[in-house]
């Protein structure tokens, strides 16, 4: 259910995903948002209308199989140099960008700098945090793939990976 109150943001929010050319669903006062990524194939980015602020999430990666405290450790070091959203974990350990802008803030430059902050900060993490957290899966996935004459071209960013088997 929207809010009266909120139909201008909501209307301003709107205009600028579709100027953007950006997939949408709008729900009362929530946009869920599908960024397209280069390193990551997609972020999902729910833009949600409060009374007095814009809730920003959007999930980047699953709980890491393995060396948790490398990867948490990384995310959070990037938290100091990050702008409107910052790297979180939920009770799972899953891993998503979160962040809070007041509804007063918000114009077209404000938006695009937040949802490009998205982009960015996800895509370009994307690559790092599966090297970290899923090393011997992408180990596993690559010898797969090549046992059985499979393409590895999505794995091409993790050759490295196969070349230092333990």
């Amino acid at each position: 259910m929207t809010d009266a109150a909120n139909e201008p943001i909501l209307n301003q929010i709107e205009k600028f995903l579709i100027n953007s050319e950006l997939v949408y669903n709008k729900s009362g006062n929530i946009f869920v948002v599908t960024i397209p990524g280069s390193h990551k194939l997609s972020t999902t980015c729910s833009l949600s209308v409060g009374t007095t602020a814009l809730t920003v999430n959007a999930f980047v990666a699953r709980n890491p199989d393995e060396n948790h405290e490398a990867v948490y450790r990384w995310i959070l070091e990037r938290n100091l140099k990050m702008y409107g959203v910052c790297f979180a974990i939920d009770s799972h350990g899953d891993i998503y960008l979160a962040g809070r802008v007041p509804l007063a803030s918000l114009d077209e430059t404000e938006l695009d700098r937040l949802i490009g902050c998205v982009w960015e900060y996800s895509d370009g993490a994307f690559n790092t945090i599966l090297e970290l957290g899923f090393a011997t899966a992408i180990r596993k996935e690559w010898d797969w793939r090549i046992s059985r004459g499979e393409s590895t071209a999505n794995l091409e960013a993790f050759a490295h990976l196969a070349a230092q088997q333990p």
